[in-house]
């Protein structure tokens, strides 16, 4: 990757609905070159996806949460088990697994505490977990989906 492509990259992570002329405009190169290095960076699997973000509070989900668990066995079929059961509550936004106290740690997105005490029932309901902890954010002081390039 060069400058160019660079700087598409943060052009196109800052609204990805601009045109190839616009972008080509913005970093000087004709239509085509550019054209040309999106697809080659799509290629490469570095461009992943295109998406549009919602904001949360404009639909109803103006509640976060971070909740950390700590496993209750360590063996690759509670693994998977848990790894399955999470992906698949769609309240969770981000899941990953942590080194630390916890083993894991989820980003959870709620209408509210009542939509909350629902996700996490079904969250602890059918899997067997050592300890559950939530944080409830307070507010949002810095938010991107932007990786710096």
């Amino acid at each position: 990757m060069d400058r160019l492509d660079c700087e598409i990259l943060r052009l196109l992570q800052k609204d990805a609905t601009q045109s190839v002329a616009d972008i080509a405009e913005q970093i000087g190169l004709s239509t085509t070159p550019c054209w040309r290095r999106i697809q080659s960076l799509e290629k490469q699997g570095i461009i992943d996806k295109r998406v549009v973000l919602l904001n949360p509070e404009k639909i109803g989900l103006s509640m976060t949460v971070f909740v950390q668990v700590k496993a209750a066995k360590h063996d690759s079929d509670w693994l998977k088990k848990f790894a399955d059961h999470a992906t698949n509550i769609e309240q969770i936004v981000e899941f990953y697994r942590m080194s630390g106290e916890y083993d894991y740690m989820l980003k959870v997105v709620v209408a509210d505490m009542q939509a909350f005490d629902v996700f996490y029932k079904k969250l602890v309901g059918g899997i067997d977990l050592s300890d559950v902890t939530s944080s409830f954010a307070m507010e949002q002081i810095k938010y991107t989906t932007a990786l710096p390039v």
